[in-house]
Formats: structure tokens, C-alpha cells, sequence
């Protein structure tokens, strides 16, 4: 059993720069994959950004990439998200997902950044982008 405590949410303008962390219970290196997923109001849950925990694989979604990066602490047993350039669109709560199955545990391989891949969650860190 992981636990998974996020922080770092918050209000920030447009434009403006947050970062978010995971701590997480157990040694990082552990888990073979951390990710973070977002929710806004009436939509669902979607992956944001995945890191593998031996490789330090890194992936994100398009509407991502370029302002948010990933990384990992396995001294601090941390995962952490940077978030530039922030968006009104960006606002949602934020989780911290954790998991240490094989990707062949899964039919036809993981998918990193689908929440199906994940089976350890945190309670989530709000993260508002105003215009």
C-alpha cells in the first residue's frame, strides 16, 4: 500500500508558474510508474504527466507539453510537477497517482498517462488559473 500526500496548489494569474509535489509513503523507486492527473468541474479524469520510476521515462499530454516537466526524487521519495506558463484551462484539482505492476500486467501494455494504469491516488491539490 503507497499513500500519496500532494501540495503546492493554489491561485495563480495566467502566465504565472506553480509546482506541485507528491510525497509518497513508501520508497519511490517502487512504484514503477508515478503520474499526475487533473479534474475540472464535469469532465474526467485526465492524465497530465507520467514518469517511470527506473528509467525516468517521461510522458505528457499535448495540451502540456512544453510548460509542465515531471521529475523524481527517490532520495525524498517525491515527485514533482512544474507548471509554467499556466492557463485558465489548466484549472482543475490535481492527483498524484502511483502504481507497481509490470506494464505486461496489462492487456496490450500500459498506457501511462490513463488513470486505468494507476492503482495508488492522493486526495488531490487544487490548482486555479485565473485570466
Amino acid at each position: 500500500q503507497v499513500q500519496l500526500v500532494e501540495s503546492g496548489g493554489g491561485s495563480v494569474q495566467a502566465g504565472g508558474s506553480l509546482r506541485l509535489s507528491c510525497a509518497a509513503s513508501t520508497y519511490t523507486y517502487r512504484s514503477r510508474i508515478m503520474g499526475w492527473f487533473r479534474q475540472a468541474p464535469g469532465k474526467e479524469r485526465e492524465g497530465v504527466a507520467a514518469i517511470y520510476t527506473g528509467g525516468y521515462t517521461t510522458y505528457y499530454a499535448d495540451s502540456v507539453k512544453g510548460r509542465f516537466t515531471i521529475s523524481l526524487d527517490n532520495a525524498k521519495n517525491t515527485v514533482y510537477l512544474q507548471m509554467n506558463s499556466l492557463k485558465p484551462e489548466d484549472t482543475a484539482m490535481y492527483y498524484c497517482a502511483a502504481d507497481d505492476r509490470l506494464d505486461t500486467a496489462f492487456p496490450g501494455g500500459r498506457t501511462p498517462l490513463g488513470v486505468f494504469g494507476y492503482r495508488y491516488w492522493g486526495q488531490g491539490t487544487q490548482v486555479t488559473v485565473s485570466s
